[in-house]
């Protein structure tokens, strides 16, 4: 998961119509201007998704009897969304410069998805236990060019590590999250969440998943590409007009491709959403006591209305009923918890965290994309559980958490952490253009 708020992670997909998808030490307390309580909440997310993709492999049994009522990775994800949301857009704001934002997000995401695509394609190339998707081979420039604009989930182009699902969502964020910067109504999150969380029991009902897909093929991934390089362009130009209409360009290709093509429906990819603006709502809050009470309701119904999304609209149309009925249980007790864990992480953000939790909390982007790749090898190692007594696969599973670990540690030093370092001194240096500059481009 990311660091400065980005998600990195739950690995696995989320449970949604089907199941089967040294470094510096950390600062000793939360009250440090990292919000050490974030990185604990990440590192804690972090190793429960790892757990729950975990489960098939070693610990069929708890998969049998507990995923039906709770499903571990979405409760991961869901924390992992609030944090995403509660500090990425403060982030923008503080930094005041959109093309500086831009810069240290590319940095810290996509080195590290570079590395963990090209192993991920290179097991699937040699089968260390699953294939590559079909659409890698047979339309492989379509292919990279979903993957390269991170929208690949939301581009009906399945993901060469199964994890990468999130960061789809977490780059809609960005996009609108820059698009309200840039329009001047980045305040307004209280009002977004709630407005999303709305239209998502609206869509559900009349937008089938995938319908852009469906109908313009792998069209959609080269509109797509080509919009999101003009939006962009336009964006970052130096005239405001001009940069309101690129913030206007890349707003509705989010909200379209978000709502028009998503693989696991409409309602669940708004809620997700609402649920990232819920947390910068959760922040402004926190730091301004005038209207706290009304804010403080209104972002309890988002939480609300995903539970009674669940009940209302289920996993979609076709599904044995036993089956959705499962999906609303694990789903609704999935956004509870995510939702009170973050609560709790609010009430105790004054309290000293446990060093390990924080530095978990700043490799978890390494957890997350990396252990899907490790996972991968222990079960070309095991293959079937049911041939494997119980002490032994617990002791597969402890082996499967250190190497996770182990591997996340070497990749935040060597990679990482060098990219982000080179991030903010690409971002401070376009910082100072624009201060000295005949125009501020990105404000």
């Amino acid at each position: 998961m990311v660091k400065d708020g980005e998600i990195q992670g739950s690995t696995g997909r989320m449970r949604l119509a089907t199941r089967p998808a040294p470094s510096a030490p950390p600062p000793p307390a939360s009250s440090g201007p990292r919000q050490s309580w974030l990185d604990a909440l990440r590192g804690f997310a972090a190793l429960v998704v790892v757990f729950e993709h975990s489960l098939d492999a070693l610990l069929p049994e708890i998969r049998g009897s507990i995923s039906p009522w709770f499903d571990f990775g979405q409760y991961g994800v869901l924390v992992f969304f609030l944090a995403s949301g509660y500090v990425v857009p403060i982030s923008l704001e503080h930094r005041g410069s959109v093309r500086g934002f831009w810069i240290t997000r590319f940095f810290r995401l996509y080195p590290l998805w570079g590395l963990a695509a090209a192993v991920g394609t290179a097991f699937g190339a040699v089968g260390v236990y699953a294939t590559l998707p079909d659409q890698a081979t047979e339309q492989p420039v379509s292919f990279a060019v979903a993957h390269l604009t991170m929208l690949q989930d939301l581009l009906g182009t399945p993901s060469v590590v199964n994890v990468f699902w999130t960061l789809s969502y977490e780059m809609v964020f960005y996009l609108l999250v820059t698009a309200m910067f840039v329009g001047g109504v980045h305040r307004a999150s209280t009002r977004a969440a709630l407005t999303l969380a709305v239209c998502a029991l609206i869509a559900g009902i009349f937008v089938p998943a995938g319908w852009l897909s469906d109908t313009l093929g792998q069209g959609v991934v080269w509109i797509t590409a080509v919009a999101l390089l003009a939006g962009f362009a336009a964006v970052l130009s130096a005239d405001r007009g001009i940069r309101r209409y690129g913030a206007a360009v890349i707003a509705v290709l989010a909200l379209v491709v978000l709502t028009l093509n998503s693989r696991v429906g409409a309602w669940q990819s708004l809620m997700i959403l609402a649920t990232m603006f819920a947390g910068t709502a959760l922040y402004r809050m926190e730091r301004s006591p005038a209207g706290r009470r009304r804010s403080r309701w209104t972002i309890c119904l988002v939480p609300v209305l995903s539970v009674v999304a669940a009940v209302a609209l289920g996993p979609g149309w076709g599904m044995p009923e036993a089956e959705q009925q499962a999906f609303v249980w694990s789903w609704s007790t999935a956004v509870v918890a995510a939702w009170l864990t973050f609560a709790a992480g609010l009430a105790l953000r004054r309290r000293t965290i446990p060093p390990f939790l924080v530095w978990l909390g700043l490799v978890s982007y390494s957890v997350y994309l990396l252990h899907p790749l490790v996972l991968q090898v222990v079960r070309g190692l095991t293959m079937d559980p049911a041939n494997i007594p119980l002490p032994e696969r617990l002791a597969w599973e402890t082996a499967f958490f250190a190497a996770v670990v182990g591997c996340a540690a070497l990749s935040h030093r060597f990679v990482e952490s060098p990219a982000q370092l080179l991030g903010r001194r690409l971002a401070r240096a376009a910082r100072e253009h624009e201060r000295h500059g005949p125009a501020s481009p990105s404000r």
